[in-house]
């Protein structure tokens, strides 16, 4: 699902949630929320979270290679 994709793709970039909630202006409780799928994701909150790990939106719908 998208937000393990988001939790995921964050976590390999050792990027912590508050960072990532300052930069949605969120509070760090409400980003958690977020990435354990309580919470949707927008789509612009997608592509500021991408812009954050620097990596493309398009990575959060592919299937993790194994």
């Amino acid at each position: 699902m998208l937000h393990e994709r988001v939790r995921e793709i964050r976590r390999s970039k050792n990027v912590k949630q508050a960072v990532i909630a300052n930069t949605l202006g969120i509070t760090v409780q409400a980003y958690s929320m977020k990435e354990r799928g309580r919470r949707p994701i927008t789509t612009v909150e997608l592509e500021l979270i991408a812009a954050v790990l620097d990596v493309p939106v398009s990575l959060f719908f592919r299937e993790e290679e194994k």
